[in-house]
């Protein structure tokens, strides 16, 4: 096939050569953004007067009807092209002749892949807030379906204190609401326009950056235009929040593999998002889950990969910059699949407030507050702590609770106990009287969940 950059070179390569230096093979996803922007750029050459109005029309129409034609079907996208820019440009020459050959003024592939690029991540920010905001909807839906169950808070992995099982899931809601804000900021930035760049000194044409700008939703066109055709900051940002969603989604899911194991059963998973063994029949294996934890280690190797490439090249344009594509489809591709697939897991899920139950009443994790009734009743906190602490070896020891330790023995440890102590300690009530913000009391999950929602 002759190369549309054929000129001081013979362009013929071989074969191998051809491959390696193709794009389309993953590129030819942006063929929509490619088609539109140089709609716009058609546009902005015929108002101009950069060519002629007439023939940016027929440009208009035929790109219209290559888009048209590739939604359709009845136009494949030839994957023995270098790339989408070039399978497109090729396209309309093909159909208008001369006048398609007048499109390209003006402009370079390096502006143009750069425009593609920040136009169809735009597009991939916008899809990922979306399923952010539906998973935030779920959870917030599950914290309320079950905002009075009583489960063990951990610290180290051991049963610390006394908490609800709703609270715990809305720790995760305030991540990927963090997660939501880092997508806007990261989009802010995205949103500027390159084209018109050209190379990357621009051009001596008379060109209106900002008609393309505008007539593209950027908030304006970029000020340099070295940095136009070089800057990937904005794919670098992307992969970095997504990796940090896909970080959150691996945190919940190690929760989520815990939780529906034998040793914990705080909850079951619906069959749609478990499978089973190929030898023990019993087995309901939290798949889904551990491959959104193993995923979450393939997106960073996406970002990782692409701060490797970029730390080296000098400015302007080179064709390492190739490389960002692939890394960062992967990514968009992973976290728009994992999330899909947690908010199902997450809507279909059981919880097993009886065993998270039996779980609490285990552990002594209302040890403090058991310190903080003796401090109520006049104590310092130190040495409460410390009374509380030997109580909890002697109840060791000799096979008590703290609930069902006699109020005999409280009292040879201080005389500041008395029959109320074992109201104060009661599950309930630990839970009931955290009272501070943000803490886990009932009231408190409540407010969280309608000061999510509303901030959705």
């Amino acid at each position: 096939m002759k190369k549309m950059w054929e000129g001081v070179t013979s362009g013929v390569t071989e074969s191998i050569a051809d491959d390696f230096n193709s794009s389309i093979s993953f590129d030819s996803r942006m063929y929509e953004q490619d088609i539109k922007g140089s709609i716009v750029h058609a546009l902005m050459l015929g108002e101009k007067e950069i060519i002629a109005k007439d023939e940016a029309e027929k440009i208009v129409v035929g790109l219209e009807g290559i888009l048209k034609d590739i939604k359709s079907g009845s136009l494949k996208i030839d994957m023995s092209c270098e790339d989408i820019h070039m399978f497109v440009e090729q396209e309309l020459t093909d159909r208008l002749g001369d006048v398609g050959k007048k499109l390209h003024t003006a402009r370079s592939r390096n502006d143009q892949v750069a425009l593609d690029l920040r136009l169809t991540l735009r597009n991939d920010v916008d899809e990922i807030s979306e399923l952010l905001k539906k998973l935030i909807k779920i959870i917030c839906q599950k914290a309320e379906e079950n905002k009075e169950q009583i489960m063990p808070g951990y610290t180290h992995l051991q049963r610390a204190q006394p908490i609800l099982w709703s609270h715990h899931i809305m720790a995760y809601a305030m991540m990927f609401l963090r997660d939501l804000d880092r997508l806007k900021d990261c989009r802010k930035r995205m949103n500027i326009c390159p084209i018109g760049s050209c190379a990357l000194a621009g051009t001596t044409y008379d060109t209106d950056r900002f008609f393309e700008s505008e007539n593209l939703g950027f908030d304006g066109p970029c000020l340099n235009s070295i940095d136009g055709v070089s800057d990937r900051d904005f794919v670098a940002e992307l992969l970095s929040d997504i990796s940090v969603i896909m970080m959150h989604l691996s945190r919940f899911s190690e929760e989520i593999i815990l939780w529906s194991s034998w040793e914990f059963k705080f909850i079951e998973l619906s069959d749609s998002y478990t499978t089973g063994s190929s030898i023990m029949p019993q087995k309901r294996n939290p798949d889904m889950a551990e491959l959104v934890r193993g995923k979450t280690g393939r997106v960073y190797g996406d970002l990782m990969g692409l701060l490797t490439t970029l730390k080296g090249i000098p400015l302007a344009y080179n064709k390492d910059m190739q490389e960002d594509k692939e890394g960062i489809f992967d990514a968009v591709d992973t976290v728009k699949m994992s999330l899909k697939v947690f908010s199902g897991m997450i809507e279909t899920l059981k919880t097993k407030p009886e065993n998270m139950r039996t779980a609490a009443n285990k552990g002594f994790i209302n040890a403090t507050d058991l310190a903080d009734y003796l401090v109520k009743k006049g104590d310092a906190f130190r040495n409460a702590y410390k009374i509380s602490g030997r109580i909890v070896a002697d109840c060791m020891k000799n096979g008590y609770v703290l609930e069902t330790y006699p109020i005999e023995k409280y009292k040879e440890f201080s005389e500041l106990f008395q029959d109320d102590v074992y109201e104060f300690i009661s599950l309930e009530e630990c839970v009931n009287k955290r009272i501070s913000f943000g803490g886990t009391g009932p009231m408190s999950v409540i407010h969280q969940i309608k000061t999510v929602l509303a901030s959705l």
